[in-house]
């Protein structure tokens, strides 16, 4: 029996996937509870995901290019020179760069143990999980090209609220020590990195094509599940979620649906690939254009293993004063798109 236990005990059974899990999961209560929703919710998620299938793979393709080729390096370069160009620099690649969530806590933590000013890093920090091709072509699918632009242009102006923002408190002597003593690698692993000059004609060389193909995989896996959960949430949600309901509580103008929203994103958080289909769902139910942006937006800076990583990364102040400016971040884009809108600009 001893022996019996023991080898129970060392038995490795391979990890569920939280997504997948999760749509299996909504497939069996649909099927118990309401079957006949099932066929329909089935049939909607596969329209939708067909739908969005090109952007897919033109996204894929290019975040494994640039992975394969090292072009990613490149990014680095934006943190040399004076802090005030490098906030500039740091926020606009943030707002273009492949890097989910979580892929930017090494990189963030590599540049904070080099000595990199706090001020960049996170200008860099907040406009990188707000935006990237991938969620671009994506938000553009679902909500609109110009929401996409709005939500980048967002991003960017976020990375350099944040920025310039930690550049006044650290010269008003805030943030001298920023590092806790022990500090945690990604959580959702950055993949393959090159160093050096990029090597755009990757295929030549057969470790940089097996990176491309592994990152086409891994990537491509990962929205389609994303995705996939995204659209069978929006069909539960059209199908039993009443639109005056959500009409009554993120509809409307004016401060506080925008408020609510961002505060809701926050837990209710789904990743930039996740999120826009189901924002759409509720725009279609009556959420203002503000709301969905500030819902958005503060859905991004609140990943929860990017938060836990971040956390674990940095000490208390700075960890708060990250939540805080992207939660203040979330309201102000929120109000700016929905004024804009109003005027006829977005």
């Amino acid at each position: 029996m001893t022996a019996l236990v023991n080898s129970l005990r060392k038995l490795q059974l391979p990890k569920a996937d939280g997504a997948w899990l999760t749509i299996a999961v909504l497939f069996g209560f649909i099927a118990v509870f309401d079957g006949s929703q099932l066929p329909k919710s089935i049939l909607f998620a596969a329209r939708a995901l067909g739908t969005t299938a090109p952007y897919i793979l033109f996204a894929i393709l290019a975040v494994a290019y640039l992975k394969a080729s090292g072009a990613e390096s490149l990014v680095a370069k934006a943190f040399d020179g004076r802090q005030v160009r490098m906030i500039f620099l740091a926020a606009a690649l943030g707002g273009l760069s492949p890097f989910c969530s979580c892929q930017v806590i090494p990189f963030i933590a590599g540049l904070l143990a080099l000595g990199t000013p706090l001020a960049p890093v996170m200008a860099f920090w907040l406009s990188s999980p707000l935006m990237d091709p991938a969620a671009f072509l994506i938000t553009a699918s679902s909500l609109g090209w110009s929401f996409a632009f709005a939500k980048t242009v967002a991003a960017i102006a976020i990375g350099l609220l944040g920025g310039f923002t930690i550049l006044a408190l650290t010269q008003a002597g805030w943030f001298a020590d920023v590092l806790r003593p022990r500090q945690s690698g990604g959580c959702c692993g950055a993949g393959s990195s090159f160093k050096g000059k990029p090597h755009w004609r990757f295929w030549e060389v057969p470790a940089r094509r097996q990176a491309f193909s592994k990152e086409l995989w891994a990537n491509g896996q990962f929205l389609i599940k994303w995705l996939l959960l995204a659209y069978v949430l929006e069909s539960l949600m059209l199908a039993y979620i009443p639109a005056e309901s959500i009409a009554g509580l993120l509809g409307g103008s004016g401060l506080w649906p925008i408020v609510l929203s961002a505060i809701i994103g926050v837990p209710a958080y789904l990743n930039s690939y996740a999120a826009p289909p189901l924002v759409a769902g509720l725009m279609a139910q009556g959420m203002s254009n503000g709301a969905a942006m500030s819902f958005v937006i503060a859905g991004g800076v609140s990943s929860i293993p990017a938060m836990t990583a971040v956390f674990a990364l940095v000490k208390k102040p700075v960890f708060f004063t990250y939540v805080a400016l992207g939660f203040l971040g979330a309201v102000l884009a929120g109000l700016l798109f929905e004024a804009a809108r109003a005027a006829g600009l977005a």
